[in-house]
This record gives C-alpha cells, structure tokens and sequence, in this order.
C-alpha cells in the first residue's frame, strides 16, 4: 500500500475536462439514443436540465470541500458511514469490470465492419479479453503514462462527433431527411423512450470519476468546478447534434446499436473522393475511443476501490498500488479477472455481438448507478451534518435547495434502474434481476472479509 500524499500530482484543468469527456460521452450511448427517434432529442434536453445540471453542481461541491483519493467513496463514507461507502464502491467496481466486456465486444464487432472481415463471436471475445488485460496494464503505470490514453480519446470523440453533427446536417439537405425533424417529432414517444431513456441518463454520469484521483489533481477546488462545466456543456452540446445528425441519414428503425456507427459514416462519405479513406480513418479512431472509454472508468473506479480496500472496508488484495507509479495493481488485476470470467460466461449464452453487447450494458447499468443515489444523499446530508467544511464551491441555494437537487437526481435515478429491471413491452427481466441480487450478495461477503483482516490487523498490531 501507498500513501496518497505521495502521489505525484500531474492532473491539471485540460486533463480534467478530457478525462471527463472521455468518460462521459459515449459513441455506444450516441447510438441507443438515436434508435428512439427524434424525441430523444427531448429526452436529451429535458434531462439535462432535470439531472444533469444538478448532478454536475453536486459533483463540483462534493469534489471541492472533500478533494480526497477516493472521490465517491470518501464522499458517502462521510455522509453515510463507511459500509455504506464499501457497498456503493464495491458496485461502482464491479459495474465497471462487467460493463467493460460489452464495450470490448462493441470494438470486435465494429472492428469486423470496418475491416470486412468475418469474425466469430468466440474470436469478438478472444480479442475483448486481450482488451481487458491490456486497460489492466495502462492503469497499473499510473495516471503520468495512463492519462493520456482518455486525453487522446476524447480528442477523437470530438472529432467523430463534429463530423456527425456536419455530416449528418449536409447528407440531409442534399438526400432528404431519413426520419422528420419537426416540432411534432421531438415530443417523447412514452412507448420506445421509456425503452432507452435509461441509457440517456447513463450516458449523463461520471462527473465525479476523475475525483477518484483527487490525491493526483494539481489544484482541486479551483479546478474540478470548471472542469465539470466545460465538460458538461461540451457532452450535452455533441450528443443533442450528434443524435441529430445520425438521424438525418438514418431511419431510426435502421440503427443498430453495436454497428451504426460504421454504417452511418459510409452514407455520409460515399459519393465524396476519398470517402472510403475518411470512413476508415474515422472508424480507427472510433476503434481508440472505445478502448480510451474503458481504460478512463478503470482508472477511477480501481482508485476509488484500493481507497476502500485502505480503510479496511474491502480485502487488502484490492489496496496494493503500483510502488513507484502509484497506480492500484490489485484493483487492476482482480478487474482483469473478472472481465475475462464475463466475457467467457456471456458467450456462451448470446447469440449475437447486438444481444451479447446489451445483456452485458443493461446488467451493469443497473447496477453502476445505484452507488448515484447513495452520493446524492450524502450530498444532501453532508450539508446538515458538516455545515462547517470549507466549500471553495457551494452549489447555490441552503439546505433546502441541496434537498431539492438531490431528490431530483435519486429519483431520475432510481426510475433508471426500475427500466433496466422491467422494460417496457419486454417485461420484467429476470436475468439481470438475478444478476444484481447475486453481484449484492458477493459485496456482502467481501465487505465482512475487509472487516474481518482490519479487525485481526489491530489484534496483531496489540499483540
């Protein structure tokens, strides 16, 4: 184990944002939206405002009055006591090495589109597990290497999402509109939103992950802030109009989640010289994000996890970092494991990289965003009982307003995960029920065995 005042300190404002933006906006969320229609346009401005907006002023407190290695954890650790905070970190955890997979299966199958090859869903998982193992490496180097692998990626998003948006708006104009545009379109249709409007709302989380390596940002009061409003309005801006641009050229019915993207830049691109090229090189760069995606959210839940796992809150083979880097080896490693046990496990029920990448998306989305409520209530608590900590930024209002703001988001929240347990016209699935269930249980059992080594450390340590 490391001590956290000893990390090096190479997060600055630029690293922020793109962390951030690598880690919240996300081509496979772009796509899911897209499929409802034109009213997720709606969806995508109406919950903005709704959650959003004050998820983002939470994070910016919460990350200038606690700027903690740890983030989310130290957070419900003081508002909530620390079983809290090891139930919450355990989900945020385990939502990330379950989640990963699927990103990794949604690279293999736009992989085997852009190059046209024909890749067995065996071969999308033998390549998913090389993935795992190779984000496992980059976080065990630290943030000084391991930064720039979301820095990068989030250049790419960027770009891929200004050329859809630009794109998108010129292939319309030249071919006619593929689904309307009107004021009639984006009013929500309850029957397919309800469907995908719980990955909007995940597509809206993870202000607070780069507070995870809160021990390695240069200057945390005056920069979280900014960085969650730069990066906030930068994500709602490119998935609004980027939403809108794969629209233009594609009938919604049409979108398939795990190959869209391939398909909607080759409408864009082919009646231009050198269209194929462009396509290409934009789906490459397509390919990094995916990838950068899943090494951002590694990065911050293995940090938050070994900050657990130091206070004895989960087992010690959780708190072992990197000597010299400081990165978190055993949160890395255990995360690794547990991809490659998904990856095996899930092939052989799916049937397709599409039913394979939303089992595994709509099981850990459920699950990653309970750790939300538990923030969400102790912002709001933290305000009654630790009236006095400095908060460089206080979102504005008193209690009441904090009590407000936190409900809005609990409630987005928990209507959320009611989605992914029961979805309209398909039921209540019990798959992902079951796996929720079984995923608390083992939390249970690994918080009692961190409680357990603390409680024989201090035995040993009298002794």
């Amino acid at each position: 184990m490391s001590s956290t005042k000893s990390l090096p300190k190479v997060l600055g404002l630029p690293d922020l944002v793109l962390f951030t933006v690598s880690a919240i906006l996300l081509l496979d969320t772009l796509a899911a939206s897209a499929s409802i229609g034109a009213s997720s346009l709606f969806w995508w401005l109406f919950l903005g405002c709704f959650f959003l907006f004050p998820i983002g002023l939470i994070t910016s407190e919460l990350g200038t009055a606690y700027p903690e290695e740890g983030g989310l954890y130290v957070w419900i650790r003081r508002g909530l006591g620390r079983h809290w905070a090891a139930r919450a970190v355990w989900a945020y955890w385990v939502n990330t090495a379950i989640w990963l997979p699927s990103i990794f299966i949604l690279f293999a199958g736009v992989f085997a589109r852009l190059f046209d090859v024909d890749l067995t869903l065996s071969q999308q998982i033998s390549i998913g597990i090389a993935l795992a193992w190779l984000t496992a490496l980059l976080d065990i180097l630290g943030l000084q290497i391991g930064k720039w692998v979301p820095n990068i990626g989030a250049l790419f998003k960027m770009i891929i999402f200004g050329v859809l948006i630009v794109a998108g708006w010129r292939y319309g104009q030249t071919h006619g509109f593929a689904n309307p545009l009107s004021l009639e379109a984006f009013q929500p249709r309850w029957a397919e939103g309800l469907r995908y409007v719980p990955a909007i709302v995940y597509g809206m989380v993870g202000f607070e992950l780069v507070c995870a390596a809160s021990g390695e940002i240069k200057h945390p009061a005056r920069d979280v802030p900014m960085s969650v409003i730069v990066s906030g309005v930068l994500v709602l801006a490119f998935y609004m109009l980027a939403t809108a641009g794969i629209l233009a050229a594609i009938p919604a019915g049409d979108i398939n989640i795990v190959e869209g993207l391939i398909d909607t830049l080759a409408l864009f691109f082919a009646d231009i010289p050198g269209g194929d090229f462009i396509v290409m090189s934009l789906g490459i760069a397509a390919l990094y994000t995916f990838f950068s995606n899943g090494a951002t959210w590694a990065m911050g839940c293995n940090r938050a996890t070994a900050e657990a796992a130091v206070e004895g809150e989960l087992p010690s083979l959780f708190a072992i970092r990197h000597p010299r880097h400081g990165g978190p080896i055993g949160a890395a490693i255990l995360m690794g494991l547990v991809c490659t046990i998904v990856l095996v496990l899930y092939g052989r029920i799916a049937t397709s990289n599409s039913d394979l990448f939303w089992a595994l998306f709509s099981f850990s989305a459920a699950i990653f965003m309970m750790p939300y409520v538990g923030l969400v209530i102790a912002f709001a608590r933290l305000r009654f009982i630790d009236p006095a900590a400095p908060r460089p930024f206080k979102a504005p209002g008193g209690r009441l307003v904090a009590c407000v703001l936190a409900a809005m988001c609990a409630t987005t929240l928990l209507f959320a995960i009611a989605l992914f347990i029961y979805v309209p016209g398909d039921g209540l699935q019990k798959e992902t029920l079951a796996g929720i269930v079984i995923v608390i249980l083992i939390g249970e059992v690994l918080i009692r065995a961190g409680m357990a080594e603390r409680w024989f450390r201090k035995r040993a340590r009298k002794a």
